[in-house]
């Protein structure tokens, strides 16, 4: 591979006119791909909003407006549309984790609702009869009743909310079925009936809510990226003033023209430009380069950097929300909002499924009436009707075949945490990987070390000893794995900037910074002895297998590209080894409109990525995953993280989803075909609602039991 080919660059997309106000606002009451269609197509519909872009994952949508147009305007829209709101302040008000605490609390009343009542049932179904019967039933009514008016409200409230804007979900059935047989079971009791069917109506609850409960966990991790990304800056610094008198001042009151003082450890607190003083500083967030970077007097420098060498003062340019890494963070949270817009295949099931089943259950109950049977009769019937084609088997569907890919996943070092990623890694037909920390370890290996005399190895030792650079504690490791033992030096000490220094024997002995032209990012060091200098090289090493997993993924039909923030000259070696495609020198923001280039030309792309920079790109990529040394940020971004060195799980995950996909698609075929023998039957009157209940719940052990077969996905 003589050259790299360069991909063109597009600059990233603005999403709202600069006339235009954008608001936040928070929606717990949306669940599903076709709410983020009714909101997004109802608000375009109100004078004075241009835009608006719902995020599932968060439960929030984000307003662009005209400034005349007033919160509580907009909150009226929302609810014209039949969604409750609240406008979020800037103190970022969590909304969708207060319900997942709510759905919580709903699955523990009704598992527990559900096991007292099973055992209540017992006895009757061994042939308790007469007031015996009779007093379990209603034992059963007094636990019930309470646990479905708790444990229903994430359904009931969802459904009418649906109803009252003349339109449905799958809520509306889950809704009437389960209140249609409380009642009947309550007036079955109430007339001392032979049947009640108050534990499958508890049960059923517990079903749906504990899928609710794994999806609502699931979402939430997926939030926490932004967050992460933001920690990375400090909390304040120290400014200078016109007579040199420092005072600390929180990163929120810095303003552009101050003068912060930056000691070595500490991170920057805001974007400036050196004054004084010269340092390395290490900016991975940005570039993810493990290597650090020499700055000085008129250098450019960004909040989240770590001054790793001596103290330098900066002047503010940027700070608070204006700086680069805040808009990082605004790149990744847009790019998820993008990804919540994919629609899952169970939603697109939904779509159909919740008015053919109203439509069943009615004609049933009509149907009965008009052949003369009286109400009782027509509407248990529709009742059967209602549970046995109640959508458990369908909501298990997906569910059970991702809860068993995953855990599957996790056995090899896989932890997935986004059941919906496992659709959209099936779908994936070009791969984009990061370089340092992804493809490679990510981790400065020294080489050519054994060229050095023992005793030299010893000096280097004892001076690499003494320092936290990340070259130092590379040359540590190493010389420490070889059996070295450090040599016995004096004086030893660290001069900001430059490196070690200590004295053996009649020669000064330093390990620092070369004084020959290097660039700034190679990876190199210099041993200095008496009047004698050696230059110290490290390589970042290729993961384990990474050239045959490349290759494993081209076979599966994928192409592969390497995309980093590097230059160019380094990602040749490993381009050329991989046999894929490099780009160099790429920021973020060139990253994501690498993405929107491939995703508008048709591509569903899988970023792999590891540093603060690959956050946004991994938000915005079809699927993602990132390594278990990547960084906090990007590990909460990415849909899944895989343990170790080697790369094979990136196609392993691969294969693994696939095979999910096609055992989703047969549990929706045995769902479809349990319907169809079930449904006639219940039609016809030769269904009880008991028998329909155990129907119902044989059709969701079938599904999990075909959803089981993938144990061994990950294989």
């Amino acid at each position: 591979m003589a050259s790299l080919p360069v991909l063109p660059v597009l600059p990233v997309e603005a999403h709202a006119p600069v006339e235009t106000v954008t608001s936040l606002f928070a929606l717990p009451g949306i669940h599903c791909a076709g709410c983020i269609g009714k909101i997004e197509r109802g608000l375009l519909a109100t004078p004075g909003i241009g835009a608006a872009r719902v995020n599932l994952s968060a439960k929030r949508v984000a307003i662009h407006h005209d400034p005349a147009l007033t919160p509580p305007e907009i909150k009226a829209a929302l609810a014209a549309l039949g969604f409750e709101s609240e406008a979020l302040a800037d103190r970022g008000t969590d909304i969708a984790a207060a319900e997942n605490r709510a759905l919580l609390r709903a699955l523990a009343v009704a598992g527990f609702a559900a096991m007292n009542i099973m055992l209540l049932s017992v006895s009757i179904w061994s042939g308790a009869a007469g007031a015996t019967r009779t007093m379990f039933h209603w034992l059963s009514a007094l636990i019930a009743l309470p646990a479905v008016a708790y444990a229903g409200q994430p359904f009931f409230r969802s459904a009418w909310a649906a109803l009252s804007q003349r339109r449905t979900n799958m809520d509306v059935p889950i809704s009437i079925g389960v209140r249609l047989t409380t009642a009947m079971s309550l007036f079955e009791t109430f007339t001392g009936g032979a049947h009640a069917w108050f534990d499958g109506a508890v049960m059923l609850l517990f079903f749906l809510l504990a899928g609710r409960v794994l999806d609502g966990m699931m979402r939430e991790r997926a939030r926490a990226g932004v967050a992460a990304l933001l920690k990375q800056t400090a909390p304040g610094a120290m400014v200078l003033d016109g007579a040199g008198h420092g005072r600390w001042i929180a990163a929120p009151s810095l303003r552009p023209g101050m003068t912060m003082l930056v000691a070595a450890g500490e991170r920057l607190a805001a974007d400036g430009r050196v004054t004084q003083g010269q340092t390395g500083l290490d900016i991975a967030f940005l570039t993810g380069e493990s290597a650090a970077v020499r700055v000085g007097a008129g250098d450019m420098v960004h909040a989240g950097a770590l001054n790793i060498d001596g103290p330098i003062q900066v002047e503010v340019t940027e700070a608070g929300p204006d700086t680069m890494i805040a808009d990082m963070a605004r790149l990744m949270e847009e790019a998820g909002q993008g990804r919540s817009r994919y629609v899952r295949i169970a939603d697109r099931a939904a779509r159909l499924y919740a008015p053919c089943v109203h439509l069943l259950a009615v004609l049933a109950f009509i149907g009965w009436m008009i052949a003369g049977a009286g109400v009782h009769q027509s509407l248990l019937v529709a009742v059967a009707v209602l549970l046995i084609t109640c959508p458990c088997a369908l909501g298990l569907a997906v569910p059970a075949a991702q809860i068993v890919a995953c855990g599957s996943l996790m056995r090899r070092g896989v932890l997935v945490k986004d059941g919906s990623a496992l659709e959209r890694l099936a779908q994936v037909d070009q791969t984009v990987f990061d370089k340092t920390g992804t493809l490679t370890l990510g981790r400065p290996v020294p080489r050519d070390l054994d060229r050095l005399a023992a005793q030299d190895r010893g000096i280097l030792l004892a001076l690499a000893r003494g320092s936290r650079h990340p070259l130092s504690v590379a040359l540590r490791r190493a010389l420490e794995a070889d059996g070295v033992i450090p040599a016995a030096v004096t004086g030893l000490g660290e001069t900001a900037g430059e490196g070690m220094e200590a004295r053996f024997g009649a020669d000064v002995v330093t390990l620092g910074r070369p004084r020959s032209l290097i660039g700034l990012f190679d990876l190199v060091a210099e041993y200095r002895r008496g009047g004698e200098s050696v230059l110290l090289r490290f390589a970042d090493a290729l993961r384990p297998e990474a050239a045959v997993t490349l290759r494993r993924i081209r076979a599966m039909g994928l192409e592969t590209l390497i995309a980093s923030g590097d230059r160019p000259e380094a990602l040749e070696a490993i381009a050329r080894e991989t046999g894929t495609t490099a780009i160099g020198h790429l920021r973020p923001q060139d990253k994501l409109a690498l993405l929107d280039r491939l995703r508008g030309a048709g591509r569903h792309v899988l970023m792999v990525g590891d540093g603060l920079n690959d956050g946004p790109a991994l938000a915005a990529g079809h699927a993602s995953m990132a390594p278990a040394s990547a960084s906090d940020a990007s590990q909460l971004a990415a849909d899944a993280v895989f343990l170790g060195d080697r790369l094979e799980p990136v196609a392993m995950t691969l294969r693994a989803a696939r095979r999910t996909v096609r055992v989703v698609r047969q549990n929706f075929g045995l769902a479809i075909g349990y319907n169809l023998c079930a449904v006639p039957l219940a039609l016809t009157g030769q269904v009880t609602p008991l028998i329909a209940a155990i129907a119902m719940s044989t059709s969701s052990l079938i599904v999990v039991a075909n959803a089981l077969r993938l144990r061994n996905a990950a294989r």
